[in-house]
């Protein structure tokens, strides 16, 4: 019998690639898996059709953590601060609906503890945060080529400008919640 109280968070913020490669850095979370939810669009999306604007789709991450070792709010600490959730339709470059900053909740306490860490985090920042809080739809699994697509691509332009300077500032913000690294 396993200890794991596993549990899953729903989160868009900008380009998956991104979030993946952080998350997958955290300190107990078991798996992150890029994919699309939060549209309107009949049938299962491709990565083409979302990244069109027209299907009402955002990039998102779906991580599976324990719940034992990180709580919710936790994550959503780690997520807020691991992108800028000031910017209305936008990360970087990357522009359109389909990279808002959101949190999809499951239930009313993970809706609550979105908003109560949104008002937590706030003053931080300049701006007022922006991030979406919707209720979870079907999520779609993103094509098998987005999947771990920091780890396999990590001398690809877009990789090292944009998402090993986010793993940085991850490492220095957040060095208590992340997985030791091997040798």
């Amino acid at each position: 019998m396993s200890d794991k109280n596993l549990k899953t968070a729903t989160l868009g913020g900008g380009c998956f690639w991104c979030t993946e490669a952080v998350f997958q850095e955290v300190k107990g979370v078991e798996k992150v898996i890029s994919g699309y939810t939060g549209g309107i669009a009949p049938g299962r999306p491709t990565y083409r059709e979302v990244c069109s604007g027209l299907t009402g789709h955002a990039e998102v991450i779906q991580v599976t953590y324990d719940a034992h070792m990180i709580s919710y709010a936790d994550i959503l600490i780690i997520f807020l601060t691991s992108h800028d959730p000031t910017t209305l339709n936008r990360q970087g470059a990357d522009v359109g609906s389909q990279y808002r900053s959101v949190i999809f909740y499951q239930n009313e306490n993970e809706r609550t503890s979105a908003e109560a860490v949104i008002k937590e985090v706030a003053p931080y920042y300049d701006q007022p945060i922006v991030t979406e809080i919707s209720q979870l739809g079907t999520f779609y699994e993103a094509e098998d080529y987005h999947q771990n697509y920091y780890r396999n691509n990590r001398s690809q332009g877009y990789c090292s400008a944009v998402i090993t300077p986010k793993l940085a500032k991850l490492r220095k913000m957040h060095a208590d919640k992340l997985k030791a690294v091997s040798a």
